[in-house]
Parts: structure tokens; C-alpha cells; sequence
């Protein structure tokens, strides 16, 4: 008999688990494998992205090294919703949704099964942080897998990625490319399976999954095309059952305040997604931490730029996996100072020991902390009367930090986009584009198709972005995000009009309009909240439960451990 502290064992010892043993062994187990300790191997595997179709392979080799360990392999699978699919029209409203839901379905199934240990493996953006998530919340040993980025495509002697496809519609409307060129480009941009190439939320958040000690060291940046990965993944299977033999590390022994910081200062240094500022409070708050916007801007502020990534950069995650990995970066930080070496990795060995001999930056790819690119990292939070709770603004790669300019007010991404196209919008103008947040939207949705043409049109710097929305990992140019409060709940930005001027200050971190505190007050008086009678489904539920984006957009308390945990696993007969 195994030893009754499995959780497993609630569901196969015992002499009323007869039933439940007999649906075991329906699916193939004999004795041996009812009585070892259950590891869930969850992907978010499908055919709706690239960044998904390569995840069953992986998964199967986590169940190889699960087995070879003395455990016992459940695969199951969760859904993803492609950005880049559903980027540009009402269908992004589901993409952070998504989120929650892989979360959930990740709690749902280990603990409506009892399994004693998680091996996850995410593609899309939306993926990596709910995997995560539903880890953390399920607190049981747990090993993250980040499936890997597709390799760069090569066009006109250039390494290129699906951003630049963006781009070139912009480019294509100014005429600054024609139909032929964009054409070309689009069939060679994504030449294999896998994330998208760049420092977008993927690869960042592939990134934060190590930094957190989640994830393997070294596992993030191997190419998704790879057959390192087969075995990474199966060691990640072998790992978990070791940690469910040792009784950790668990997930919350790994995810602290100082592991938080960690992350946040690799999403700096790289110049990484904005997303990360709504992820880390996310997996924070399932792990009963409060880590806010302000917490995450503390760290962005001490944090030098030392990786020259696309979109502000040069460089892809091939690059960084041809220079050693995340370890690189996460040395070169810990030897300027910018990292806290006593954190756990997924081993249980201090991040310090493990990094001992990994090799020192390229100086091309990566530079030495000594000699940051910028002496701050790629992203900060603005705050003011604009944006009192915060707003997120990526930095790296910007010739100017500052932009005062008269507002050009949108009430949706589709009223902007119509504009957008049609080039009606002046030089030096703010365009807002608001009622896009967690609540109003409902679904806060991602900006990169305005962004991209704004780019591609040759505006990118000659204009502003706001909005209560989201940005893509992909987006530059001077775009903020992540308004807070959002215009649903009854921030300032729902209550500015054409022509007021707001001012940006990325080196002084700030972001207001030139209004008075009685002239907004006088403003307040007449905003009416949205109406949200005619939500259904999905997004009704979400607009319901969902909270601000500065403190993660999460859906539930956060942190409570399980009343009925302490009774997982208990001698049945």
C-alpha cells in the first residue's frame, strides 16, 4: 500500500474505492500503477495557434520521465486563445478571460482527481501565467514547462517575426511597401511551430516561469522546434515525483515577495511585456501575496536594461538560447546586485548555487549589469491625476520619453481603428481608446493591431497611445496601457475630451491632464457607468467577479488554502 499522505489515495484505497479503482483500471492500470503517486501533465495543446502545436510531444515525454520515476502519468489538456487570432476584433475580449479559465480547469481537474504533483506546459501568452497560476493554487509539487518559441524567419537578408508582418500593413497603406512585399512577408515571418520570436509576453513570461524557480533553469529559450526539449521535458516528470517523494519544494515555497522581485527585474532587463505587470500580481495573489503595480514599478525603477531584445532591440529568442539561456541574464543580474540569490529553484538549491558556471554575457545579445544598455529597465509605471493608480509604459527602444499633446478621444478599439486606417488623425496628438479595461471591456483587450499600423504608417513616435486596454508583448512606439483606474469603474480617462492636453513623462514617470481636481469632480457628476445588461455567457460572468488590472485582473480571493485540503489523502478503510 502507498503511503496514506498521497492526496491520491482518497481516491484508490480503501474498500469503498473499489468503483473508483475499477474506472482506473478501464484506462489500462494495473496494481502498480493505481497504488503510485498521480501526476497531472496538462498542455493547453491544439490547432487554434502555432505556439500550441507543439506541446503533445513534450507532454509526452514529461509522461516518460513521470513513469521512469515511479509515478503514475494523467494527461489532460486545457484551452488557449491565440492573440494573434483573435487580435483586432471583438474575439480579443476572450483572450486574458482565457486565463482565469485555464487556472480553473488546471484546479478543477487536480483537485476533483486527488493527483499528487502537476507537470504544465504553455504556449500562448494566456497560457504561461494561467498554468502558473493554477499551480500556485493547487499548491501541489509542480514543474512548468514553456513550449518554446518558433525560430525568426528570414526576409531581404533579415531575421524577421510575425511583428513585422504587423507593421507592413501600416507600411502598405502609407505606400511605403506594396501588396507584393507584404505578401512575401507573411508566408516566410513564422516558418515553424511555436510562441512568437521576440521579447513578447511569451518568451517574457517563459522568462518570469525560471526566475520564479517554477520552471527548470536554462528551459524557457530552447527553440519550440528543438529535440532538447523532449528531454527537459521528461526530466521535469522525473522531478515532480522526486518532489512528491520529498515533500517539496511546492509551488508557494518557491513564489515569495523576493522570487516576485526576481521576475520583475528579468522583465525590466529585457525590455519584456507589459503584460508581465498584470501576470505577477495575478500568480502572486494565488500564492496569498499582495504584489501590485507599485511593487512591480519599485523594481522596474533599480532594474538596468541589459538584453537587446525585439521589439525595442534587436535580437530574438534564438539569440538568447545560442548565448546560454535565461541563466545568462539571470547571472549577469544576480552579479550586479539586482537579484535576491537565496531564492529557491525548482530543485531546491539556492539560485546562486545554480547559476555558478554559467557563462557571462555576449556584449551583444546580453551586457554585463556594469554596462547597462539603459541604466533603468524597458518598462515603467506612470502615475498622476490621469492615471492615479497606475498606467504601464515600455520604454526600451523609445528615442523620446516625452509626448504633451491634445486628446483624440475613442470610445472602442474599432471607433480608433476606423481613423487609424483612414490616416485622419494629426502628429503630436494623445489618441485615447477607452472602455477597453478587465470590467468594461469586458475582456481588456490588446492593442497591437492599432499600434502596429500607427507604426507601420510611420507614426510611432509622432503620436501617443492610452488606454485602459492591454498591449501586446509586440507593441512599441509611446503606448500606455493598463489605465488605472479604468473608465468602467470611473477613472480619470473616462472622463477626458478631445483637445484636453495630457502630458507623458517616461523619465519622470508621470502621466496627467491639464484639469483641475474640481474640473474632473464637475466631470464626474455627469459620467454614467456603461451599461452591461446585454453580457452573456463568459464575459458576464467575468465583468462580474473581475478586479483592477494593477492588481492583476484576478476573478477570485486569492490564497485561501482549501477547507477541505487537510482531508485529501486520509486513510479511507
Amino acid at each position: 500500500m502507498p503511503d496514506k499522505t498521497l492526496r491520491s489515495t482518497v481516491a484508490t484505497r480503501g474498500l469503498d474505492r473499489a468503483p473508483h479503482r475499477a474506472f482506473l483500471r478501464g484506462m489500462g492500470l494495473d496494481d502498480k500503477a493505481i497504488n503510485q503517486p498521480f501526476v497531472g501533465v496538462v498542455t493547453t495543446s491544439g490547432e487554434g495557434t502555432p505556439c500550441t502545436m507543439n506541446l503533445a510531444p513534450q507532454a509526452a515525454a514529461a509522461k516518460e520521465g513521470v513513469k521512469a520515476a515511479g509515478g503514475t502519468p494523467r494527461e489532460f489538456t486545457t484551452i488557449s486563445v491565440s492573440d494573434g487570432i483573435s487580435m483586432n476584433h471583438q474575439g480579443m475580449k476572450f483572450s486574458l478571460i482565457s486565463r482565469e479559465v485555464i487556472a480553473d480547469s488546471v484546479e478543477l481537474v487536480v483537485r476533483g482527481h486527488a493527483y499528487d504533483g502537476i507537470v504544465g506546459f504553455g504556449g500562448c501568452d494566456k497560457n504561461l501565467p494561467g498554468i502558473m497560476m493554477g499551480m500556485v493554487r493547487c499548491n501541489v509539487p509542480s514543474a512548468f514547462i514553456f513550449g518554446g518559441s518558433a525560430l525568426p524567419g528570414r526576409w531581404r537578408g533579415k531575421d524577421v517575426s510575425v511583428l513585422d508582418t504587423y507593421e507592413a500593413v501600416g507600411a502598405v497603406m502609407t505606400g511605403d511597401m506594396d501588396l507584393a512585399e507584404l505578401d512575401e512577408l507573411e508566408r516566410v515571418c513564422l516558418p515553424t511551430t511555436g510562441a512568437c520570436a521576440g521579447q513578447f509576453t511569451a518568451n517574457t513570461m517563459g522568462m518570469v516561469s525560471e526566475a520564479l524557480g517554477l520552471a527548470p533553469l536554462g528551459s524557457s529559450m530552447i527553440p519550440g522546434v528543438h529535440e532538447a526539449r523532449a528531454e527537459v521535458a521528461r526530466r521535469a516528470g522525473e522531478m515532480v515525483v522526486e518532489m512528491i517523494n520529498a515533500g517539496g519544494p511546492l509551488p508557494r515555497d518557491l513564489i515569495t515577495r523576493a522570487s516576485l522581485e526576481n521576475a520583475a527585474a528579468v522583465v525590466a532587463a529585457t525590455g519584456g511585456s507589459t503584460n508581465a505587470g498584470l501576470h505577477l500580481p495575478a500568480i502572486a495573489h494565488e500564492a496569498g501575496l499582495r504584489f501590485t503595480l507599485d511593487d512591480v514599478a519599485d523594481v522596474f525603477a533599480r532594474t538596468p536594461l541589459i538584453a537587446n531584445l525585439k521589439p525595442g532591440g534587436l535580437y530574438h529568442a534564438k539569440d538568447v538560447y545560442d548565448i546560454g539561456g535565461a541563466p545568462v541574464i539571470l547571472k549577469a543580474l544576480l552579479d550586479g546586485g539586482h537579484l535576491d540569490g537565496d531564492c529557491l529553484t525548482l530543485t531546491g538549491e539556492a539560485l546562486k548555487d545554480a547559476l555558478g558556471d554559467t557563462p557571462a554575457p555576449d556584449g551583444h545579445v546580453v551586457v554585463p549589469a556594469s554596462d547597462p544598455i539603459s541604466p533603468t529597465g524597458g518598462v515603467v509605471v506612470l502615475k498622476g491625476n490621469l492615471c492615479p493608480d497606475g498606467a504601464l509604459l515600455k520604454v526600451a527602444g523609445l528615442a523620446n520619453l516625452v509626448h504633451e499633446g491634445p486628446a483624440l478621444v475613442f470610445e472602442c478599439e474599432e471607433d480608433c481603428m476606423a481613423v487609424i486606417r483612414s490616416r485622419n488623425y494629426a502628429e503630436g496628438s494623445v489618441i485615447v481608446i477607452r472602455n477597453e479595461g478587465p470590467k468594461g471591456g469586458p475582456g481588456m483587450r490588446e492593442m497591437l493591431g492599432v499600434t502596429a499600423l500607427i507604426y507601420g504608417q510611420g507614426m510611432g513616435e509622432k503620436v501617443a497611445l492610452l488606454t485602459d486596454g492591454r498591449f501586446s508583448g509586440a507593441t512599441r512606439g509611446m503606448c500606455i496601457g493598463y489605465a488605472c483606474p479604468e473608465a468602467a469603474s470611473g477613472g480619470a480617462i473616462a472622463l477626458i475630451r478631445n483637445g484636453d492636453m495630457i502630458r507623458i513623462d517616461g523619465e519622470a514617470a508621470t502621466i496627467s491632464v491639464a484639469l483641475s481636481d474640481a474640473e474632473l469632480e464637475n466631470r464626474r457628476q455627469d459620467w454614467t457607468p456603461p451599461d452591461a445588461s446585454k453580457l452573456a455567457g463568459a464575459l458576464q460572468k467575468y465583468a462580474v467577479t473581475v478586479g483592477p488590472a494593477n492588481l492583476g485582473a484576478v476573478t477570485h480571493a486569492g490564497g485561501v488554502v482549501w477547507e477541505h485540503e487537510e482531508r485529501i489523502g486520509v486513510d479511507t478503510e
